[in-house]
């Protein structure tokens, strides 16, 4: 199974790609869509949606994990966070893609054990479990990963819960 792990952005969209086989699991690709800083907001979004549709073409992932959506204190900030989270959500729809919804504290509750992990430690775990040479970065990618890694772990419970046998 191949996992697409998406942190929505407008400045850093953060991508991670793992594949879980047989109890293994690596990373396949990991990093950041950035749009100019200059773009205007529509041609933002539409550079972030291209950037995730290659990557969905590139890597032919099974499923989709980004991360839900959480209350801003700035209502403008929360929009402009959904319209990025909305390029990821079309995009798989569009592939025929599932989609999976975690909230940031639930993906570092399941690779660091704290839901109020710091992004460094997110990004030491990823590079730990996933035996990557140097820490992931930016530390979106370390997140993108992490939200990947959530579903892996959600599927991987699901399946030993699903076959094992009760009393």
């Amino acid at each position: 199974m191949i996992i697409l792990g998406i942190d929505p952005g407008t400045r850093i969209t953060g991508y991670g790609v793992i594949q879980l086989a047989s109890q293994q699991i690596e990373a396949l690709d990991y990093g950041a869509i950035r749009p100019p800083p200059k773009a205007t907001s529509s041609k933002r979004y539409l550079i972030i949606f291209e950037g995730i549709e290659s990557l969905i073409h590139k890597h032919r992932p099974d499923a989709l994990s980004v991360e839900s959506q959480f209350m801003h204190r700035n209502a403008m900030s929360a929009m402009k966070l959904g319209m990025a989270k909305a390029m990821a959500l079309l995009a798989a729809e569009r592939a025929g893609i599932p989609i999976f919804e975690y909230a940031p504290r639930k993906a570092k509750q399941a690779v660091v054990g704290n839901g109020a992990a710091s992004k460094e430690q997110v990004q030491r775990m990823m590079q730990t479990l996933l035996q990557l040479p140097s820490l992931p970065t930016p530390e979106d990618a370390a997140d993108a990963l992490a939200l990947a890694l959530c579903h892996a772990n959600t599927v991987s419970l699901s399946a030993c819960l699903s076959t094992s046998k009760g009393p």
